[in-house]
């Protein structure tokens, strides 16, 4: 090959004057311009796979160039070195961060790299797809299985999205570093390492991954937000993005919306009868605000999605503002997706609500004052408003809206009651150990001592590898010692009291210590307690999770 080209040069004289898919076709790549040459005039020297085509294409070559002031001399190659040529351009260009064309990805080492570090079983990942269209597919949901035919690195990236969602996945974080990218998952709440890439198919990764959420490839200076939404042998597949540049390179988080209306049941979700009893007590009152409070991740959307669509019984008007809308709650619950950048924010929407002749609402979240306000108005004039919130504990929810510019009067007169919640890791039925419970975790947390409990039998990396040759990890948690979450939540009924300790201007403190002590109320780490008496999670999770003093 001649030296006078490079990579670099070959791709941005594609781009130029042709484009990658012409070239292809064609078999003709322009190498590279002769800058040496009298009054500024260049010639562009162009390879063709066979002299006896220029009769067709020459002229349009000639004249595509000479609208930019050059002219082109043709020399033959080979195709195999024409296409060599160009499949390295287009390597290049994507390196640099600059083309939105994906090349070659090695499908193999990314299957090794997964079956080097994940945890589970990977002997059967295989990628094999259903030929036949999926019926009923929604207009905005693409056949994963169809896309992923397409190049080596849409079955690879498509192959990530498919096992995390197999795995229980929550989130996928594709971390750029130095070296090259790690891929991390969160699971069951806790990160955990699933596998690692080599720069460039990392940057590939990315970049795939981008192009499904419709965000821009060519942008990587500048953070993202996108959403991927497929269909995967019949059942829907939605992810979030969102991308951020970091200092080796586009970091990407994609969170898995879990759209499996099965989960949606108010009896599997609150384990204890008597706060599950009081919930739906203050769920079913024919106005009012109902808040469900705690940290992202934490199950709330659950929670209210199982409490509407028990309400859901044909006769109430049920409307919702969502931002996403992670479940098809289906029936007759009408779903309204938040759209900022056409104006349609939570209180606007819920302003329109109320035009519609509504009986209950859910508005995603209140994080604003006039969202506030537009609830609080909604709940008097006797809707019933579902809402959530981003607190650490029932109480500062209150604490949230007063500094929201919510009048305590107002408060007191909508406000029926606040369920916090968290969500704990269910200890493995099949490998966890029991034992009796320390005397300072017994003093600390009430229990009697002596009692038994669970304890999860958790193995490093190094003894997860060793129970794998001797065919003894558990086949349930495949050594993590946890499966699966369940609820630990704290329900503040705003009685008499409540309302009095609010209007004489109690603390969080305060206010918790009467709904404890007058009301019976169960905190975070008292309901987690009776989950650990149950032996359905372990002592060290609620001290992870309920932070308790």
């Amino acid at each position: 090959m001649n030296n006078n080209y490079t990579s670099t040069s070959v791709r941005k004289l594609v781009d130029n004057f042709f484009s990658l898919k012409w070239c292809r076709d064609n078999l003709v790549v322009p190498l590279y311009e002769e800058t040496s040459l009298p009054m500024g005039k260049g010639i562009i020297k162009i390879a063709i796979a066979n002299y006896s085509y220029l009769g067709t294409i020459a002229t349009p070559i000639k004249e595509r160039l000479s609208q930019s002031g050059y002219t082109c001399e043709f020399v033959e190659k080979s195709q195999e070195e024409i296409q060599e040529i160009l499949d390295l351009a287009s390597e290049e260009r994507f390196i640099t961060g600059e083309s939105i064309e994906i090349s070659q990805f090695d499908e193999d080492a990314v299957l090794e790299a997964i079956k080097e570090t994940s945890d589970a079983d990977t002997e059967n990942i295989k990628f094999e797809f259903d030929d036949d269209g999926e019926e009923n597919i929604e207009e905005d949901s693409l056949d994963l299985a169809t896309e992923m035919m397409e190049s080596k690195i849409q079955k690879a990236a498509g192959g990530v999205l498919i096992y995390s969602k197999k795995e229980n996945v929550s989130d996928i974080h594709i971390e750029p570093r130095e070296e090259g990218y790690k891929i991390r998952v969160r699971k069951d709440g806790v990160m955990q390492k699933f596998m690692t890439l080599p720069k460039k198919p990392g940057i590939q990764l990315v970049a795939c991954l981008k192009n499904m959420a419709t965000m821009d490839i060519a942008e990587r200076r500048a953070s993202q937000d996108g959403k991927i939404l497929r269909k995967f042998e019949g059942n829907r597949l939605e992810f979030r993005c969102s991308t951020v540049p970091g200092k080796h390179g586009e970091k990407m988080v994609l969170r898995i919306l879990n759209s499996d209306s099965s989960a949606l049941d108010l009896d599997k979700l609150i384990h204890i009868e008597s706060v599950r009893k009081d919930f739906r007590k203050i769920m079913n009152a024919t106005n009012g605000i109902v808040i469900v409070s705690g940290p992202t991740g934490s199950g709330k959307s659950t929670t209210l999605a199982a409490a509407l669509r028990e309400k859901d019984t044909g006769d109430t008007n049920i409307v919702t503002a969502e931002d996403p809308i992670e479940y098809d709650m289906g029936g007759d619950i009408n779903q309204v997706q938040v759209n900022r950048a056409k104006g349609q924010t939570f209180a606007m929407i819920l302003r329109t609500f109320l035009r519609q002749d509504p009986d209950v609402i859910l508005i995603g979240e209140t994080r604003d004052p006039e969202t506030a306000e537009s609830s609080m108005d909604a709940a008097e004039t006797g809707h019933l408003v579902f809402t959530t919130l981003h607190a650490n504990s029932s109480t500062s929810s209150l604490t949230r809206l007063l500094d929201m510019e919510v009048p305590k009067y107002k408060l007191n007169a909508s406000v029926r009651g606040v369920l916090a919640q968290r969500l704990v890791r269910r200890v493995c039925s099949g490998c966890g150990i029991k034992r009796p419970i320390s005397e300072k975790d017994a003093r600390d947390f009430g229990i009697r001592n002596n009692t038994q409990i669970m304890c999860a039998n958790s193995l490093s990396s190094e003894e997860k590898a060793q129970r794998k040759k001797e065919n003894s990890l558990c086949p349930q948690c495949l050594g993590a010692g946890y499966k699966g979450r369940l609820g630990v939540y704290e329900l503040l009924l705003l009685d008499r009291k409540i309302q009095a300790a609010i209007s004489n201007g109690k603390t969080d403190r305060e206010v918790e210590q009467i709904a404890v002590n007058e009301n019976s109320m169960l905190t975070l780490t008292q309901y987690g307690v009776e989950l650990v008496k149950e032996n359905l999670t372990t002592i060290s999770e609620v001290k992870r999770v309920c932070k308790s003093d």
